[in-house]
């Protein structure tokens, strides 16, 4: 990869940040020198680590690796014979606690970083015994040896000798009166009196040190002397003993060399991995599509380097339908930026890293990347910024091929227009007929055309503001940029005489090309204002419709438990009024109770269903009218309302295709056309109502003793509706039964067999018949019912 383009477009800052989120010294390093990869199972490999490592910290966080140290010249040690120190033991032991650590932290997810963290070995069994053994890098346990022990100990027995015996010398008077201080010090290891220097003679023992002055003398009692040098001895042996703990935790950590290597060496690539993880969290980066088709498509994509506050995020594509992008616009307008942002996001990429743009972003694989990008004036070689970009672009040429993505920023600057322009378009037409992936930036006008009439090139423009003489950064594909020279200078205050002769100055084709410019750029603006209207529209819609939605399905669910309330509480009523029915009619049946006894019980069932019945009155309907030319809106037995008569009648016949329905207005039926009637829902008949009411009435009041007495044996209910003659018949039944009836004849016709058929379902119901037939050939045939009572 060319290390020029890669400096460049600082991708060595992305390395410094990246540097900064990992926690050992090895993930440091090779953080440092991160490859960009040109290989795309590679790439995909590195990306899905670094993906993974994402979705886990955002699951249960990052763990830290700062006590991963490199172990691997202590490994070398080890491999020769020789012991370790305190701090090499302790490191191992913190790579074998990490390594536990990460296996139970992190759940098992079928993801690339899960192989590492299986292969992770504990070696329980040393990790305890340096655990044991050392406390820290300075302090070795009593308990690590019984031998190291018993040194101690005696080493606490002689030391509190040598205390008591000068603690006995600070308090005799001969002693006493010499000392320069009542402290107990210690000089060379070894314990001492402060002995002021006149005194010397009268304390006997060794003297090993004296104070600045002279004045005093650092003397050890002759009486301690040998309990002295019983802790020196005691010491040396400590030492020694501490070397052979050493000696065997050294062993113990030899014979799991090639474990503590990889646990180290996984160690090292999982804060690798993490630290990728964390500087995507920082970015808000996405994992790339990868391809090897010369396909770039950033979404949304964002410059890592500018705040995320600040930055304006660019759609930008190329590689699919044209391969050469020429972008146009102002200075400080965001071209230099959109050329950077794709270089940078394309080396991110292949070096494993996600990109701060939207996920599925096409990114392609490039075996080189090339950037003539910046001031590339050079004082040493005396070379003008002309010839340092001409250099670089001459060098790129020679070098770069289909697999390479070529930067080319204000490409032909720093010469004559003319031209600089000239030699712009041919250096592009070269790299376009090589099928080189290339953007370059420009203010030619030439350059502009060109890319409108090759095939294979596209326009990019970069929005300007000459409202507020400010860039918006918006990167726009298809549409060339203008220079705005006019209208900026215009802004700023230059005189309009000025501006004119400018004007005239211009060639008739440049003024021609600047205001197809203009009216494509107000096009475009129209057409992205109408756009996001529509966008908004379609978000306001889409509101309503899941507000009508959700309230339609609370609707819904009111409608539904409501009806299965009422369906249960009247099932429950009736339920109640029939088994006190059935045990009525028992009573009775048992008891041989009297007509008046009998024709009180059944008015007490009356009362009792009319007071439940109560309870389940619905308010009627609200009456609704409506016209209407479809006949199939029209049915047999609905209320109209004749408009040109105002009066209201029940259709008894359609006829479909002339449009016309029979109307019975009381007793006079007439064929009316259905454009002159209106359609009355929810409209009762209040004649018919009245008529239902007065036969269903069954108040006690009503009941007359001598009726149940003499009732007939046989009932009529020929020209009755169904409904009517239930209700008739109902009453009948009670009554002959009370009456102690033992058959009765029920009248109905042949007809059209509703009646016969609705008589014969509701008698199915009744508990109180024993059977029931039509009639035989003398008792009226199909034309009576004969019902016989238990």
């Amino acid at each position: 990869m060319n290390k020029k383009a890669i400096y460049t477009l600082e991708f060595n800052k992305i390395q410094e940040q990246l540097v900064t989120k990992a926690s050992s010294e090895g993930a440091k390093a090779i953080l440092r020198k991160l490859k960009i990869e040109t290989d795309i199972n590679i790439i995909n490999e590195k990306l899905d680590e670094t993906n993974d490592a994402l979705s886990r910290i955002f699951q249960k966080g990052s763990l830290d690796f700062s006590k991963v140290r490199d172990i691997r010249d202590s490994l070398l040690r080890l491999k020769m014979g020789s012991s370790l120190n305190t701090r090499e033991l302790l490191n191992i032991s913190d790579i074998l606690t990490l390594s536990k650590q990460i296996k139970e932290y992190y759940e098992y997810k079928e993801d690339s970083l899960q192989p590492s963290i299986d292969a992770l070995e504990e070696a329980t069994s040393l990790n305890n015994q340096i655990k044991r053994c050392i406390l820290s890098e300075d302090e070795i346990a009593d308990e690590a040896s019984a031998t190291l022990s018993d040194i101690r100990r005696n080493k606490r027995l002689s030391s509190d000798k040598i205390h008591t015996e000068l603690n006995r010398l600070l308090n005799s008077s001969s002693v006493r009166n010499c000392l320069q201080d009542f402290v107990i010090t210690s000089r060379n290891g070894r314990y001492c009196l402060p002995v002021k220097a006149e005194y010397k003679s009268q304390v006997p023992g060794m003297v090993h040190d004296q104070s600045s002055t002279g004045s005093t003398l650092f003397i050890e009692p002759a009486s301690v002397v040998k309990l002295n040098n019983d802790i020196k001895e005691l010491e040396l042996k400590e030492q020694a003993e501490i070397e052979v703990i050493l000696a065997k935790l050294s062993a113990s950590a030899n014979e799991y060399q090639d474990v503590l290597l990889s646990d180290y060496e996984l160690l090292t690539n999982l804060d690798v991995a993490f630290a990728k993880g964390n500087l995507s969290k920082q970015m808000k980066a996405a994992r790339p599509t990868m391809n090897n088709n010369g396909i770039i498509n950033i979404k949304k994509g964002r410059h890592p380097l500018i705040e995320q506050h600040v930055v304006v995020p660019i759609d930008i594509y190329l590689g699919r339908d044209f391969k050469l992008l020429i972008i146009t616009g102002p200075n400080t307008g965001g071209k230099t930026v959109s050329l950077k942002t794709v270089g940078l996001l394309t080396l991110m990429a292949q070096a494993g890293l996600n990109i701060p743009a939207l996920e599925h972003s096409d990114i392609a694989v490039f075996e080189n990347v090339f950037a003539d990008i910046g001031d590339e004036q050079s004082i040493e070689q005396s070379l003008s910024t002309f010839s340092s970009h001409m250099t670089n672009q001459v060098k790129i040429l020679r070098h770069a091929n289909e697999k390479s993505l070529v930067l080319f920023d204000e490409i032909g600057a720093g010469t004559d227009p003319t031209e600089g322009a000239a030699l712009a378009t041919s250096i592009l037409n070269h790299l376009k007929n090589k099928n080189v992936t290339t953007m370059a930036t420009t203010h030619y006008s030439e350059l502009k055309m060109y890319a409108l009439t090759t095939e294979g090139v596209e326009n990019a423009s970069c929005e300007f503001d000459v409202e507020t003489l400010s860039p918006t950064y918006k990167l726009l594909i298809g549409v060339p940029g203008k220079s705005n020279a006019f209208a900026i200078s215009k802004k700023l205050g230059l005189p309009e005489y000025i501006l004119k002769d400018a004007s005239k100055r211009l060639e008739e084709d440049d003024i021609k090309f600047e205001d197809l410019v203009t009216d494509l750029e107000n096009t475009r603006a129209k057409l992205e204002r109408e756009k996001e209207e529509i966008t908004a529209y379609k978000a306001e819609i889409e509101s309503l419709k899941e507000k009508l939605e959700s309230k339609n399905e609370r609707i819904d669910q009111s409608k539904d438990k409501i009806l299965r309330r009422a369906n249960e509480q009247a099932a429950a009523i009736l339920q109640e009024a029939k088994d006190y029915a059935d045990e009525t009619i028992k009573v009775m049946n048992k008891s041989g109770m009297s007509v008046k006894e009998l024709e009180k019980r059944r008015t007490e069932v009356r009362t009792k269903i009319n007071k439940r019945n109560e309870k389940l009155k619905v308010e009627p309907a609200k009456l609704t009218k409506h016209t209407s030319s479809n006949i199939e809106d029209f049915k047999k037995g609905m209320y109209v309302r004749v408009l040109t008569m105002n009066v209201i009648g029940r259709i008894t016949d359609i006829y479909p295709t002339k449009k016309q329905v029979n109307v019975l207005i009381g007793s006079l039926s007439t064929k009316m056309p259905i454009k002159n009637l209106e359609i009355l829902e929810n409209y009762k008949d209040p004649e018919e109502s009245k008529a239902n009411a007065s036969k269903t009435s069954t108040g006690s009041s009503k009941i007359k003793m001598g009726k149940a007495a003499h009732v007939k044996t046989e009932i009529n209910l020929l020209g009755y509706t169904v409904d009517e003659a239930i209700s008739v018949l109902d009453k009948y039944l009670d009554d002959a039964y009370i009456a102690k009836i033992p058959q009765v004849r029920i009248v109905h016709g042949k007809g059209t067999g509703a009646l016969r058929n609705g008589i014969t379902a509701y008698l199915r119901g009744v508990p109180y018949i024993a059977s029931f037939r039509l009639g035989n050939i003398g008792e009226g045939d199909a034309g009576v019912t004969i019902v016989d009572f238990k």
